[in-house]
């Protein structure tokens, strides 16, 4: 029985034996090698970083774009691709057996700039410069708007820091196109106080087209778009995300935001939140009483591939914020706002910082709601590659509300309440055919319905009005051996319906009701000179018709603090815009763009400084009114890149813009400054360790730069004395400084990284900033933040 019960046992033994040899101790001799290349260039990348979750360990790239990791056990892994002057890239892999992998990675040292670059791609000619997601996360701090003034050719026009809005070519506003999405902002945006009302931290990447028509987009632009793009959630089935965190001295402002992600069969998921905090900010000698701004956002992502050529994507975005507008521009009589145009320090100065937002200030709500489908469709021939059809439904609900200093306490009842709905419904169809020619029709079509609550007590501004966008459009591509061409058309129709109270007593309301169509085309053509250099060019015709506030204003727009009259018999704008690009690189050390562009406008609508300033029971405000003449902008953009090494480089940029009142034989207003940037980089290549030998896994320094940056913005003195109410501010120099390191843990990856804006604390104002009548604009302000990938 003993002996019995002997074998037994040790039968179980080598049957446990067995299991375990095979079970827990698995096979870890597998590698995963592979090739690192640069996704624009197909040439190999040398010093990307190479890291496994799950081993803790890492390598790096050689000169071939070479890599090897081994002993690696069989399961799913983790693998983290950084590089220096790139943006991560992960890739979740089931290990079963040895692995060759061939990484692309949107290297940018390659391209201009390393977090404004330029792109050529096969889908456009047009001129392309992109933020990409480690620039937006390094400057968190700032909105939408001051993020792009880094993109040549774009400036920004400001009600203070807070409030501010891109500027491409001369051209901003209604004339200038905004994706969210893929959707095209819906909002009050026609004040030049109206500042996007968009987190840039919810975007993957950000993209300026500098172009001459942009058909496929609705809207009334008159070339440029800025599109906003959040990235696809990847196909990672595990919890991942990152947090981030800023602080800056000037305001004493904090954000923090949260993004988390999951994949998953049944349907994948992303959500973003942001919360930003600013108290008063400071020039280099004061306080700017009452200009914090506070916001709340949040975004949320849903995915679902419900076969292998049909998928649905829904996105939800909500955009909260409350922005103080300078106490000291909103001034009681004329003789004070004569006085406050010549002081050096405005009126209601107070030596202490607050948080407090009081009126004059904005509330502005956004919501966002889009649901989209694409269905590809098969095709018989190899040498077809696409061919999909593309749904798109969206609504925006956009609430305004602008608060007065108001007698009997009345400040809280604001003075201009808007409230706007709007609703997008979009299809399209591209079919790429033999030979490289590519096809695209789309029909979009757009209902806004705006109203005013006449709680306010006031006249409003901006009156009822519903308009009712119909478009089409189609464009071709054709690529024959270096020639890429591209042409298209777009037909717009809009039916506006508006209600107005007329300025004379007894009131009456008056109806106006406008019938516009607009007709767009463009043709753009690319050859390759070479395998280094590229030549574009395009021309456009585009039109677009008066927007509701040229047309309509009434009233004291009080974010700018200035009284605004439209005019009910504008034409329609007419534009032609021609540009003409050279880009490439000599001798991998020089990489250079050169763009030209001229623009003609018959009947330009602009906003003009009538020289007259009046007084009113809310106080006293300078007028303006809308005008129109015939006009034409042209400029030059240049951007180099030189690297001295593989760790130094040196980027500048120069932007020329004139802009003429052709009909007066004057100067145009509200053009941008010239300006020149440059900077100089040091990166660390190879990663730096830190801790003591004796750890085991010692922490890496990896992606580690220095930077100092220089931003010269020329006089304005394309403009005569009079056609403003003040001379334009002297041309002004800011130095900055920027640090950043990443230090990967065993799960986490973590980047620390500062700044400091204009670090010599120069006072100085902007043309296009028209806080500058009252104030000057910001002083030294320090920046630090980190941001955790998890």
């Amino acid at each position: 029985m003993q002996s019995q019960l002997l074998k037994i046992v040790l039968s179980l033994f080598f049957i446990f034996l067995f299991l375990s040899t095979n079970v827990f101790s698995q096979n870890c001799n597998l590698s995963v090698t592979g090739f690192i290349i640069d996704e624009n260039t197909n040439k190999p990348l040398e010093f990307v970083n190479v890291y496994n979750k799950e081993t803790l360990k890492g390598t790096a790239s050689n000169e071939k774009g070479y890599f090897e990791l081994k002993n690696i056990c069989k399961g799913k892994h983790h693998f983290v691709f950084s590089h220096v002057s790139g943006e991560n890239h992960s890739i979740f892999l089931n290990v079963d057996k040895d692995t060759v992998l061939y990484v692309e990675i949107h290297a940018l040292n390659t391209v201009l700039e390393s977090v404004v670059i330029s792109e050529k791609t096969s889908i456009s000619t047009q001129n392309i410069q992109t933020l990409n997601h480690q620039h937006i996360s390094d400057n968190s701090n700032q909105n939408l708007s001051n993020m792009l003034e880094e993109v040549s050719g774009v400036s920004t026009i400001k009600n203070g820091n807070g409030i501010s809005k891109p500027v491409v070519h001369g051209l901003y506003g209604n004339r200038l196109t905004i994706l969210n999405n893929g959707i095209t902002q819906s909002g009050q945006q026609w004040g030049n106080d109206h500042a996007p009302e968009i987190d840039p931290l919810v975007a993957n990447k950000i993209r300026v087209v500098k172009g001459v028509s942009s058909l496929e987009y609705q809207g009334s632009n008159l070339g440029s778009v800025i599109l906003v793009e959040p990235a696809k959630i990847e196909r990672e089935p595990h919890l991942h995300g990152n947090t981030s965190y800023f602080f800056e001295t000037n305001g004493r402002g904090h954000g923090i935001n949260l993004q988390l992600e999951q994949y998953n069969s049944l349907i994948a998921w992303k959500i973003n939140g942001t919360l930003k905090k600013n108290g008063d900010k400071k020039t280099a000698d004061y306080f700017l009483n009452n200009t914090g701004n506070q916001e709340a956002n949040i975004a949320i992502q849903l995915e679902k591939q419900f076969t292998e050529n049909f998928f649905t994507d829904i996105y939800f975005s909500s955009f909260n914020t409350e922005l103080g507008v300078l106490r000291g521009s909103h001034v009681g009589n004329l003789t004070d706002l004569q006085n406050a145009f010549e002081q050096k320090q405005p009126f209601f100065t107070e030596s202490t910082f607050s948080y407090d937002i009081d009126a004059p200030k904005q509330k502005v709500n956004h919501h966002l709601f889009k649901i989209h489908s694409k269905k590809y469709f098969n095709s018989k021939n190899k040498n077809i590659e696409e061919q999909f059809l593309d749904f798109t439904f969206a609504t925006q609900l956009n609430i305004r509300k602008e608060f007065d200093v108001r007698r009997s306490g009345r400040s809280e009842v604001p003075a201009l309440n808007l409230k706007q709905y709007s609703y997008f419904l979009e299809t399209k169809y591209q079919k790429e055919f033999e030979n490289n020619l590519i096809f695209k029709v789309g029909v979009q079509s757009t209902i806004t319905d705006n109203t005013n609550d006449p709680e306010t007590g006031i006249l409003p501004l901006i009156p009822d009005y519903l308009s009712y966008e119909t478009g089409v459009f189609t464009v071709l591509t054709k690529k024959v051996n270096r020639w890429f061409l591209e042409t298209g058309l777009r037909y717009q129709n809009t039916i506006q319906n508006a209600v107005t109270i007329s300025n004379s007593v007894p009131r009456k309301i008056i109806r106006f009701d406008n019938n516009f169509t607009n007709f767009s085309s463009s043709l753009g053509i690319n050859y390759q000179l070479s395998d280094a250099i590229q030549v574009s060019y395009n021309i456009g015709y585009a039109t677009r018709n008066p927007a509701v506030n040229e047309l309509f204003s009434n009233g004291l727009h009080q974010g700018v603090s200035g009284i605004e009259e439209g005019n009910p018999n504008l034409k329609t704008e007419k534009s032609i815009k021609n540009t003409l690009s050279l880009s490439g690189k000599i001798k991998e050390k020089l990489s250079f763009e050169t763009l030209i562009y001229y623009q003609n406008i018959n009947d330009y609508i602009y906003l003009n400084p009538e020289k007259e300033i009046r007084l009113t029971i809310r106080g006293a405000f300078p007028v303006f009114k809308y005008k129109q003449t015939n006009a034409q902008i042209y400029g030059l953009d240049v951007s180099t890149r030189y690297q001295f090494s593989k760790s130094l480089d040196l980027k500048a940029s120069y932007s020329f813009i004139k802009g003429d009142d052709v009909s007066n034989n004057l100067p145009l207003i509200n053009m941008p400054s010239n300006n020149l940037q440059a900077s100089l980089r040091y990166q660390i290549q190879k990663p730096i360790s830190i801790g003591s030998k004796e750890t085991k896994r010692p922490k890496k320094l990896t992606n580690t730069q220095f930077e100092i940056t220089n931003r010269y913005v020329f006089y304005q003195k394309n403009l005569l004395e009079e056609q403003d109410f003040t001379l334009p501010p002297k041309a002004y120099n800011l130095v900055g400084l920027r640090v950043s390191t990443t230090i990967q843990g065993q799960k986490t990856q973590l980047r620390i990284f500062g700044k400091v804006d204009n670090l010599f604390n120069v006072a100085y104002r902007d043309y296009l900033n028209r806080q500058r009548y009252f104030a000057d604009d910001l002083g030294i302000n320090v920046v630090l933040g980190v941001k955790l990938d998890f």
